[in-house]
């Protein structure tokens, strides 16, 4: 497992903290970056110690022209190095994000929103990267539906989305950036 580990040193004369949005902002990029890590280490093993064994095994077994199991741990073995590409390329960029960049007065990344729905029922998400979306707690992805129609929205605006499930209309009611938290 690959961990990584940040360390902001403020001097104790200044009493200063880092401010919470940098924290939560860490926090969310720490635990995809972790996961990201930990799926990549599985994938290397698998890559460099169990699949050359699988192959080597095929091997034995005869003609590599008509033999589907030779065949089968070669595809595998495309499958998991473009996997670890895509991953580390991810992990890149996310590593990259500049918190600077999000909008302070309009709804960005690690924004939480209230919404009116049409209904009057009100609906609190809070704006998150794909890999930590999930709808059930609330978390949505800055590219879904939903989550494109928020970004750049500032507390009054209407929003209008099309969802798989139809048409449906909110009012922002309550915009926290991730600057505010």
């Amino acid at each position: 497992m690959v961990v990584v580990l940040t360390t902001i040193h403020y001097p104790a004369a200044t009493n200063h903290h880092p401010p919470l949005c940098y924290s939560l902002f860490s926090t969310m990029k720490d635990r995809i970056l972790r996961r990201f890590n930990d799926e990549i280490a599985v994938l290397e093993r698998e890559l460099k110690v169990d699949l050359p064994k699988e192959i080597q095994r095929a091997r034995e077994l005869g003609d590599l022209r008509e033999n589907a199991e030779y065949k089968a741990d070669k595809e595998r073995q495309e499958i998991v190095n473009a996997r670890i590409a895509m991953l580390k390329k991810r992990a890149g960029e996310i590593a990259m994000i500049n918190l600077d960049r999000i909008p302070h007065d309009r709804a960005g990344f690690g924004s939480t929103v209230e919404l009116r729905a049409s209904t009057g029922e009100n609906i609190v998400y809070q704006l998150v990267m794909p890999e930590e979306a999930d709808a059930e707690k609330g978390l949505i992805s800055t590219s879904s539906p939903i989550g494109r129609a928020i970004l750049n929205r500032e507390e009054g605006d209407e929003i209008n989305v099309t969802t798989p499930n139809g048409k449906r209309r909110f009012e922002l009611v309550k915009l926290t950036t991730i600057h505010d938290a």
